[in-house]
């Protein structure tokens, strides 16, 4: 009779986020993931092909939890500085699992940066404020905003700076300006 399976997928996938969220992909090893589970590393390697594998998996439910939970979330009603307000934030309130996955050489790196875009580029073509942006206009947008809003939440997350929320929105809204004139004139709410 074949045992039982004790560990899931999913415990499995929630403790490698777990060794991410606070310890980095440096750390993002079967035997971390295993200790945090308190086992060996074999239920691992039964549910998932190679590390690769798994941290496809990671990757999905990160970008999973990004777009439902972090990045939709309204504060000021203009799209684009909401999503810069939710990735400050983000890294300001997750500020390991940031680094890990935008600063960490190990981490995510392009793959983050194309999630990143790919939303923020879907987001926009659907809001009636942006929604007549080509796709060149749209990728300087993300670029320059994208650049600003790392910056700030780079700098939060190492305690340099500590702007008020106002201030990120004032901060983005002229960033949003000066990049839009140099494309067309655009309303800033």
């Amino acid at each position: 009779m074949a045992r039982k399976k004790t560990i899931t997928k999913d415990q499995i996938l929630n403790a490698a986020y777990e060794v991410v969220a606070t310890e980095g992909f440096s750390k993002f090893t079967a035997r971390n993931i295993a200790a945090k589970m308190k086992c060996s590393t074999q239920p691992i390697y039964l549910e998932f092909e190679n590390m690769d594998d798994l941290k496809e998996a990671l990757f999905d439910k990160i970008h999973h939890y990004l777009s439902t939970e972090v990045f939709p979330v309204e504060h000021t009603g203009n799209l684009i500085v909401d999503l810069a307000l939710n990735y400050v934030h983000f890294a300001k309130n997750e500020s390991k699992l940031y680094r890990a996955l935008y600063l960490e050489e190990y981490g995510g790196g392009q793959r983050m940066q194309e999630f990143s875009y790919g939303y923020f580029s879907n987001a926009v073509k659907q809001d009636s404020e942006y929604k007549t942006l080509n796709e060149v206009q749209i990728n300087s947008l993300h670029m320059g905003t994208w650049i600003v809003a790392t910056g700030i939440g780079s700098l939060m997350t190492s305690g340099i700076i500590t702007p008020t929320d106002e201030q990120i929105e004032d901060i983005m809204k002229e960033s949003i300006r000066t990049i839009m004139e140099r494309e067309r004139p655009i309303d800033i709410r």
